[in-house]
């Protein structure tokens, strides 16, 4: 195994004391543990664009290039956003190949899931978070504490950052 050979992707979303709603979307390597892009938004839904922007970002991050040098497997679940033709279609463009899980089978992206759940117990629910602006301006916070120092058991304790680092020494 090695990085940019599988990313994940995923949503949640989370309430704030006001009941306004924020989704995030983010795009995981499945071996390194990085969040290599996400978006979010407020009282709406994660869309086919914002997908399409972070796939982008994504391949930005990674290779400093608006396309993969190599293909890269896309996993995600068959929500409208991931599943839609023009998302399909970029996706290939910039040498991404969509994989979608089986429906009902949130299981089959076990990746993402797991971040889903640390990000809840470790960031969102111990957060304050009376209204959804004051939420979207943490979530860089908390992916950046996640990849820069949340130690992982899979990467023998280390964070993503510092296990992509000690893999490169």
């Amino acid at each position: 195994m090695r990085s940019n050979l599988r990313w994940c992707s995923d949503g949640l979303e989370f309430t704030c004391w006001n009941d306004e709603v924020v989704r995030l979307a983010f795009i995981i390597d499945v071996f390194d543990r990085e969040i290599i892009a996400w978006s979010a938004v407020s009282n709406a839904g994660i869309s086919g664009s914002d997908v399409r922007d972070m796939m982008l970002e994504a391949a930005e991050n990674r290779f400093h290039a608006t396309r993969a040098p190599n293909a890269i497997e896309h996993l995600s679940d068959n929500g409208s956003a991931y599943t839609g033709r023009d998302t399909r279609l970029f996706a290939q463009a910039i040498n991404l190949i969509p994989c979608f899980t089986p429906v009902a089978s949130p299981q089959s992206n076990g990746m993402s899931e797991a971040f889903v759940k640390t990000l809840k117990r470790d960031y969102i629910r111990i957060s304050p978070l009376p209204d959804a602006q004051t939420a979207l301006r943490q979530i860089d916070g908390w992916i950046e504490d996640y990849i820069k120092i949340h130690p992982h058991s899979a990467l023998k304790m280390a964070s993503p950052r510092e296990f992509i680092k000690a893999l490169s020494q």
